[in-house]
């Protein structure tokens, strides 16, 4: 992606990318309240028998894109890669002397990319058969944030990886998604 990250800020972008409903719904999965919400949807939804299970899945939906945004927020803070927009497409990085601990302005990782796909993981360990369609928000996520001039495509492959990998890791830690219920179950 990092040999496309130029062109892309050239040449693939919209303006006013958001004022686009579409944009707004994409945009919206890397906010963190829309896990929250999400989390106690979830965990409304298991049957009252399934007590520890509906807790469980809820925390989980709540800790994976919550940990990946955070975790993005540290990488931020080491990587020090600024937004395309600051130069104008071209790479460039700060010093850690300068504001060591803000993390304004940085690009690597884009923070929304990564909490749409650690909760879309996450997500997909819960409901497999849905995982398409949560890829798809996670990814349109990702997209926006290259059509708006926000983010490098790298940024957002990086806050991919890093969202698929904390929620697997998280999942699998929590034992989420062994015991899932089935669709015919419901």
């Amino acid at each position: 992606t990092s040999l496309a990250d130029g062109w892309l800020y050239h040449h693939g972008q919209i303006a006013n990318v958001y004022d686009r409903d579409w944009a707004r719904l994409f945009r919206a999965v890397g906010y963190f309240p829309t896990w929250l919400l999400i989390a106690v949807a979830v965990w409304l939804e298991q049957r009252p028998a399934d007590a520890i299970r509906a807790r469980r899945n809820g925390l989980g939906l709540l800790l994976a894109p919550g940990l990946t945004g955070l975790a993005a927020e540290v990488v931020k803070l080491l990587v020090r890669r600024d937004r395309p927009g600051l130069h104008d497409g071209d790479y460039a990085f700060r010093s850690f002397l300068d504001h060591p601990f803000r993390s304004t302005d940085f690009g690597l990782p884009s923070s929304h990319a990564a909490v749409a796909f650690g909760g879309a993981a996450l997500a997909a360990q819960l409901f497999p058969r849905a995982a398409p369609v949560l890829y798809l928000l996670a990814l349109g996520c990702g997209v926006t944030r290259i059509l708006a001039g926000a983010h490098f495509a790298s940024d957002v492959a990086v806050a991919a990886a890093l969202g698929v990998l904390t929620a697997t890791l998280l999942g699998r830690r929590m034992g989420i998604g062994r015991d899932a219920p089935s669709v015919s179950e419901g």
